[in-house]
């Protein structure tokens, strides 16, 4: 009696073991997406380079080629000839510069020769003509180096710039309380030096005149448009001890002195027994007169 075995049924067959790995099992067993394959496939019917095979577009890549090849060597050409050119009229545009600049030197110089012989002829003719009156106009005017006793007066800002509170002399004249040396102060002192009997004035080796400026610009102070940098030293020429006594007793000297007492501005004044101011820089004659002699001419 033969024993017969059951078949099993396919739907009973029991599940693969990666089952739940059929993501990856998909990923190995179709490596290639579905579009990279068809690209392939597209590749091995058409082969895989994209050059032209029929013999105009040959043709005309080669047309291509050869025309651009053409513009850039004509671009290369008209620029190694032009080069020559761009640099020749650089070179000549700097000369010209440069040949401007010394003919601008060369005049300079000789106005400084022409108003330095004009400042000698001037400085002669005060010398020459006229008896004391001469000298005296000579002297104030600036034009000869002087020397005698006077003063030697020294002003310099504060150490602290900032120093100095409430009401002083400079407020009604808008200046900031500090330390800070001004032109207002520095034209106060001179006048006071002037009222004070100066027959010549200098500062930090600057001769004045009757027709001097001080000024401001900035924080700069100038004389004569010439920047000055503290400290600022004044020297006069005056009769001495009581030329100092009348300066510092003067409303001016006071206030100097305030300026030292409540605003910490350096100063000091001493008595000279020589004291040497040279000539003014420049000198310009703005009148003139004949000088008429005994006999009635003129020269």
């Amino acid at each position: 009696m033969s024993q017969q075995h059951p078949t099993r049924s396919t739907s009973s067959r029991s599940p693969r073991l990666d089952a739940s790995m059929s993501l990856l099992t998909n990923v190995m067993e179709h490596s290639l997406d579905d579009g990279y394959a068809e690209a392939t496939a597209r590749r091995g019917e058409v082969g895989r380079s994209r050059m032209p095979r029929t013999l105009r577009a040959k043709l005309g890549l080669a047309l291509g080629l050869v025309l651009a090849a053409l513009v850039v060597t004509v671009g290369a050409a008209q620029a190694q000839i032009s080069a020559p050119s761009v640099a020749k009229e650089k070179q000549e545009l700097i000369e010209r510069i440069e040949a401007g600049g010394d003919r601008a030197d060369q005049l300079q110089k000789d106005v400084d020769k022409l108003r330095a012989s004009v400042e000698r002829r001037q400085r002669k003719a005060l010398e020459q003509h006229g008896d004391e009156r001469g000298k005296t106009t000579a002297l104030l005017s600036g034009a000869t180096a002087v020397e005698g006793p006077g003063l030697k007066l020294v002003v310099d800002d504060a150490e602290d710039t900032e120093s100095g509170e409430g009401d002083g002399p400079r407020k009604t004249d808008g200046f900031s309380d500090t330390g800070r040396i001004r032109d207002r102060d520095l034209q106060r002192v001179v006048n006071g030096l002037w009222a004070a009997g100066a027959e010549a004035i200098s500062i930090n080796g600057q001769r004045l005149t009757s027709r001097s400026a001080i000024r401001a610009a900035g924080d700069a102070i100038l004389v004569d448009n010439k920047p000055l940098v503290p400290p600022y030293t004044l020297l006069a020429i005056g009769p001495g001890q009581q030329f100092s006594r009348t300066f510092q007793d003067s409303v001016d000297g006071q206030y100097l002195y305030v300026l030292h007492k409540d605003y910490g501005a350096r100063t000091s004044i001493s008595v000279q027994d020589e004291v040497r101011l040279p000539a003014a820089p420049s000198l310009i004659l703005r009148t003139a007169e004949p000088v008429r002699t005994g006999k009635g001419s003129t020269s």
